[in-house]
């Protein structure tokens, strides 16, 4: 399990890398329209469904006004228009369907979508997938789907994503720290 979110975290590190890079946009909403999956939520043994969007987050913007001034790591938030995150646990094998997997990895087909990482281990059963959505040579969306035979990720994030900002999220707010620090 500790590997598996390493791998997640070496991902999103190498997607947050990528998005420095300009790509060809094509003017579409890198919204997701993540599905219900209430028949998920009914069936995990454990659910993690986090919605923040406009509203939210301009309180968050307010609240930590003053805080953000000194603190670079909640500057993340500027530019931040929704976050979405589904994640689902099960207590044994199959708790969720391919059909599952593809109603979401389907959207990410367009050519807006450009797929950054992929990762997939035999062994282990576990794909982690990062895109990307750019328009105006800037990066606008931000998508991961996360699998293993007993978990189910999404990650959704809509704005203007700055990798800089990102990476200084590293170890914090519970992210876990990727990059190797030479004092362990």
């Amino acid at each position: 399990m500790k590997f598996a979110k390493y791998s997640v975290a070496c991902a999103a590190l190498a997607a947050a890398t990528a998005l420095a890079l300009p790509v060809a946009t094509f003017g579409r909403t890198p919204e997701l329209q993540v599905p219900d999956f209430s028949h998920l939520r009914a069936r995990a043994s454990e659910t993690i469904d986090v919605n923040v969007g406009g509203f939210l987050l301009a309180i968050a913007r307010a609240v930590t006004k003053n805080e953000r001034e000194t603190d670079p790591n909640l500057r993340v938030l500027d530019d931040i228009k929704s976050v979405k995150v589904r994640s689902y646990k099960f207590d044994s094998d199959d708790g969720y369907s391919k059909a599952d997997v593809d109603a979401v990895r389907n959207q990410l087909k367009g050519p807006e979508w450009n797929s950054m990482v992929t990762i997939h281990k035999r062994d282990a059963k576990e794909d982690v997938d990062v895109f990307i959505c750019v328009e105006d040579n800037k990066t606008c969306g931000l998508a991961v789907i996360a699998t293993q035979p007993r978990e189910f990720t999404v990650v959704s994030i809509v704005g203007d994503i700055d990798i800089d900002r990102l990476a200084d999220l590293e170890g914090q707010f519970h992210i876990p720290k990727v990059s190797e620090d030479p004092e362990t």
